[in-house]
């Protein structure tokens, strides 16, 4: 079973430090300093936490500290080594697990919706509202701030179907162009063709993509040429 190791090494709200990192085995220790009624597993989706219940409880409303409680409405399995058994993404719960540990809101490359998600989950408030005052303030930016990127992608005639069904993230179909047919030996043509996609994104994220942009705009002009 994979563990987190989110920090290296931390010191946390339970008296004592500890590695990020071991496995969530029966054979796993607690630290030797703090209390060990004061640590908490959390099997979350298959991956181990290790946190305190000082962490857990710095929003009392929510459904970490609601868990954790001694007299708790909540019901959850545990699995052999105690942990207490959460089905949900563990990657999303780590940003949220880490602002209940510091107060930041650190998305390491993750989405907001993606962390707001968990956090309404969890029903941590103020993380709550810190994440939809950033997705508010993201879709307020003036147009200037984001641009339109371009993709070409090649594909044979028997994969276009599955290509612009799987599309996702934001990208959008622009044009279908036919380079011609590709001949294959013992087998049947296959029609080639270069699949034209674009994405809006913010100025700051598309210093990579501007050589496929020139691209794609070229080939899109010789395409309505065709």
């Amino acid at each position: 079973m994979a563990t987190v190791n989110l920090n290296g090494q931390y010191r946390d709200g339970g008296g004592g430090a500890a590695s990020g990192s071991g496995s969530c085995s029966s054979s796993s220790q607690y630290p030797i300093q703090g209390k060990k009624d004061q640590w908490i597993k959390l099997n979350v989706g298959g991956t181990c936490f290790l946190t305190t219940k000082t962490t857990l409880s710095r929003d009392p409303n929510s459904f970490l500290s609601r868990l954790i409680q001694e007299d708790s409405d909540l019901i959850s399995d545990r699995d052999e080594t105690g942990a207490y058994l959460i089905d949900r993404d563990p990657r999303y719960f780590a940003p949220v697990l880490n602002y209940l540990r510091h107060g930041k809101l650190v998305l390491d490359g993750f989405s907001e919706e993606g962390i707001l998600e968990e956090a309404e989950f969890y029903n941590v408030t103020h993380l709550i509202g810190l994440l939809k005052d950033s997705i508010a303030r993201r879709e307020q930016r003036p147009a200037a701030d984001k641009k339109r990127v371009y993709r070409v992608l090649q594909c044979q005639e028997n994969e276009l179907t599955q290509m612009v069904s799987t599309m996702s993230d934001g990208w959008r179909f622009e044009q279908l162009i036919n380079i011609g047919t590709s001949y294959n030996y013992g087998a049947e043509e296959n029609a080639e063709f270069l699949c034209v996609v674009s994405k809006e994104c913010a100025n700051t994220l598309i210093g990579r993509e501007n050589e496929s942009n020139d691209r794609a705009k070229v080939l899109q002009q010789k395409g309505s040429r065709m």
